[in-house]
């Protein structure tokens, strides 16, 4: 609650910056500010998703093998640290980075839809990141197509709303952020929860050889 009222201030004293700024220069000149400041969102937006789009489609997005810092010539306590370092940088570190561009949509949706209350918009991102996140899994390809298209699909919806070129409408939506806050524990936790799940199902195909005999039919 603390962060969220921190940040619904922040956003109220950038609104009134902006607001004050804009009413210093002439009327004819604001149009062009306006424009020129959704560009820049829009640009921002391209490349942040054109940038990082293999990172989230990437199935072992960092390929930490933190396993490597296990030094230990015990066998019990090696299989103990593996099992350790596993669960650090599969069950932890992953799912955290994972939230980190889940939060980064939710952002930039917030500030391009038009009328749509902050629980639709979490649902979508969920779905979005959910989606490329478990594709990544079965087959990268189809993941990082899936992490171009549907972001990019989404600014093309949003850029054909009418009243996406308000501007005064995008910093309102700033307001929003503070149900972001409020709400966030929840689907942290779902991510956390999928990326479990999908190890485990990921860890007893390859068990198996379910995994790779997939890829040998396929080649």
């Amino acid at each position: 609650m603390v962060m969220a009222e921190v940040a619904t201030g922040i956003i109220l004293d950038i609104i009134n910056a902006y607001n004050g700024f804009l009413s210093n220069i002439p009327v004819g000149t604001r149009s062009f500010i306006n424009l020129f400041l959704l560009v820049i969102l829009i640009v921002a937006y391209s490349i942040i998703f054109w940038k990082f789009y293999r990172f989230i489609a990437t199935k072992n997005i960092f390929g930490l093998n933190l396993n490597k810092y296990n030094k230990s010539n015990h066998r019990t306590v090696e299989k103990l640290l593996a099992g350790l370092l596993y669960f650090v940088e599969y069950i932890i570190i992953i799912p955290f980075l994972i939230f980190f561009w889940f939060a980064i949509l939710t952002f930039f949706l917030l500030l391009l839809t038009v009328s749509i209350d902050i629980d639709i918009i979490l649902i979508i991102s969920a779905l979005v990141i959910s989606a490329i996140r478990m594709t990544s899994y079965y087959k990268e390809d189809l993941s990082r197509e899936l992490a171009k298209l549907l972001p990019f699909n989404l600014l093309a919806i949003a850029m054909l709303t009418p009243g996406f070129f308000n501007l005064e409408r995008i910093l309102e939506n700033f307001s929003l952020l503070s149900g972001f806050f409020d709400k966030v524990i929840a689907y942290l936790i779902f991510m956390i929860v999928l990326e479990i799940v999908l190890r485990f199902f990921d860890f007893i195909f390859s068990l198996f050889g379910l995994e790779e005999e997939g890829e040998e039919k396929e080649a």
